[in-house]
């Protein structure tokens, strides 16, 4: 058996690493050469570098080697997963959703996107960190809101690029890579003077809940951007256990 999976996300790397212990073949494709030198190197897990449009997605599938493809991308990347669905539908392969943990409702500041985040936090002092990701900072750099913001990003050249281009202070920009603990989130936090906390629904494995408890035992303010839109698949014991029964 020979597995495509998308995603460099924790719950990705981690499902690669537990097929290859199972002696199954896995093409790993991740977006950047950062997200790949965190794979472990492994004779079964084979790693593609590189973003895919639709076309390219579907190449790869049709080259005949894969029973089925796995869609472990990250839960805000809509594209991304719509252009699976259809590359693996053109291409006959089976696909399946491997879902993150969602975020219930709590009492943080909702938002449906990061433009509504940059509006709420003008009312809201103190430094802000933002731990959304590099790409889309843009809403953030902005007169009277740039000069307060601490992005936490990957610690890769092209998101340092990016918060450098959006004129973000160097002394500001803070490039770590996850997960991070509460204590981390809490100390962070202090050392900043930060009054409001900028996250994404991303679930367990993002480090959600450990953001949440760092802003509550702070005081300081959380803006949550909620998921774009509500999907079906499988968490990643289920997958687990489905694959288990393919194995048999």
């Amino acid at each position: 058996m020979h597995i495509l999976l998308f995603g460099g996300t924790s719950e990705g790397r981690e499902l690669a690493e537990w097929l290859a212990g199972e002696g199954v073949g896995v093409t790993l494709c991740v977006a950047t050469g950062y997200g790949a030198s965190l794979i472990p190197s492994d004779p079964r897990i084979r790693v593609h570098t590189g973003r895919l449009d639709r076309s390219g997605m579907e190449g790869l599938m049709r080259e005949g080697r894969f029973e089925r493809v796995v869609d472990a991308t990250h839960p805000y990347a809509v594209e991304v997963t719509r252009n699976l669905r259809t590359a693996a539908e053109n291409a006959g392969l089976p696909y399946q959703r491997l879902l993150r943990d969602g975020a219930v409702k709590g009492d943080w500041i909702c938002v449906s996107d990061l433009a509504g985040a940059a509006e709420r936090l003008t009312a809201v002092e103190g430094g802000i960190l933002l731990t959304t990701g590099s790409k889309e900072l843009a809403p953030f750099a902005v007169p009277g809101l740039r000069d307060r913001c601490f992005p936490r990003v990957l610690p890769s050249l092209d998101s340092l690029g990016r918060c450098l281009e959006l004129g973000f202070s160097p002394a500001h920009v803070l490039c770590m890579q996850g997960p991070f603990s509460k204590e981390l989130n809490l100390a962070i936090i202090r050392q900043y003077g930060i009054g409001a906390l900028v996250t994404k629904a991303s679930g367990g494995a993002g480090g959600f809940w450990d953001k949440v408890e760092a802003a509550r035992e702070a005081g300081c303010a959380l803006v949550v951007v909620e998921r774009p839109c509500q999907e079906t698949g499988r968490s990643l014991e289920e997958l687990k256990t489905n694959f288990k029964e393919a194995l048999r």
